[in-house]
């Protein structure tokens, strides 16, 4: 498999996920900005949304969409437990966190990084992120989004508290969500996945 990433982006979760199910994969490393991959491939003739994540199977085809992947991968690793079983109460679950995160966080989340929005718009989102973080928080009752099993919302939502503080929002007040957040950076396949794009990154 391959999965097309760019450092810093949202690729990070399934990239994640791969790690933590231990399976074999390919980083292509994208610049979202030229369209293009690191050996100079037009990244829109691999994929039209120009979008990452994107992750090529073994097969050739192409599977878009970050919630979509992660799951994709949950399932080719049935023993990790990364994931419910299909048709489960659990998996509804699981599939109503990882639409919380790409609607309610993710998508919040784009304004900020766009220099020519202004303060007073970007302060909006601010606060839109934060009400959705204090949600978050306050369902943090045990280690995990489902529990005690690390499934592949949470590196989902590790990505966004990641991203928080890469645009400088102080979290401190949500003591669930900091300490789910460190006890995440932790795993070894986390630490695993932001090598590897850390040494990708350095080697451009």
């Amino acid at each position: 498999m391959k999965l097309y990433y760019s450092p810093g982006a949202c690729s990070l979760s399934p990239h994640i996920a791969l790690h933590e199910a231990g399976l074999a994969h390919e980083l292509v490393r994208v610049d979202l900005k030229a369209k293009k991959t690191e050996k100079g491939d037009d990244y829109l003739k691999i994929n039209p949304k120009g979008q990452v994540p994107a992750l090529q199977l073994d097969s050739g085809e192409l599977v878009t969409e970050g919630p979509v992947i992660v799951q994709m991968i949950a399932d080719k690793a049935s023993g990790k437990n990364l994931a419910p079983p299909a048709g489960s109460t659990e998996r509804y679950k699981l599939q109503e966190w990882l639409n919380f995160i790409t609607t309610e966080l993710h998508k919040n989340f784009s304004p900020l990084f766009q220099p020519v929005i202004p303060d007073d718009v970007k302060n909006f989102f601010r606060d839109r992120i934060r009400g959705k973080f204090k949600y978050a928080d306050s369902q943090l009752s045990q280690d995990f989004l489902m529990g005690k099993q690390f499934s592949v919302a949470d590196g989902y939502l590790y990505v966004m508290l990641r991203w928080a503080e890469r645009v400088g929002m102080d979290l401190s007040e949500f003591r669930n969500l900091m300490a789910f957040k460190d006890r995440v950076a932790a795993r070894p396949n986390v630490k695993a996945a932001l090598d590897m794009e850390a040494q990708a990154q350095k080697a451009a």
